[in-house]
């Protein structure tokens, strides 16, 4: 039933990404701005429709209690908007990263800091370079951008 109405909903957003505009060439940095959109939403069909069938084989068992690890990534979130919009984009990305992983079970310190440098990194050189986007300003990224 989730599965159901994940699909539906990212149908229809799906549908009306195909009515955005279409930026002139010379005003367009990276890709078309129904592009991403277009290309997530799809992934999000595909990744529940994975899920579903793998659900169908092995079922979810049902739980009358959430982890506390459920609520810690919940609570980690609004860490990282708080982060994000206050001090610089990339530092909450790297708190994230390390919040989720050590509570939901990663325990190795080396590990834990390569993946708060590694994973803001991806995501820079996806969105700035592959993609031509801009990020908003902070601590991190005015060092980069001067």
């Amino acid at each position: 039933m989730v599965s159901a109405v994940i699909i539906l909903i990212s149908s229809i957003l799906l549908y009306f990404t195909f009515t955005f505009d279409i930026v002139p060439p010379i005003l367009n940095r990276g890709i078309q701005p129904a592009t991403f959109p277009k290309a997530l939403l799809i992934l999000i069909i595909a990744l529940t429709l994975l899920t579903y069938f793998i659900s169908l084989k092995n079922p979810w068992k049902n739980e009358k209690k959430l982890p506390n690890s459920f609520y810690i990534t919940l609570l980690s979130f609004v860490v990282f908007i708080t982060v994000s919009k206050f001090l610089d984009f990339f530092l909450g990305i790297a708190l994230l990263s390390i919040i989720v992983s050590y509570f939901w079970g990663e325990r190795r310190v080396a590990y834990l800091i390569m993946v708060s440098i590694i994973f803001p990194l991806i995501v820079f050189v996806f969105f700035e370079t592959i993609l031509g986007l801009r990020f908003p300003p902070g601590i991190i990224t005015n060092l980069y951008y001067g």
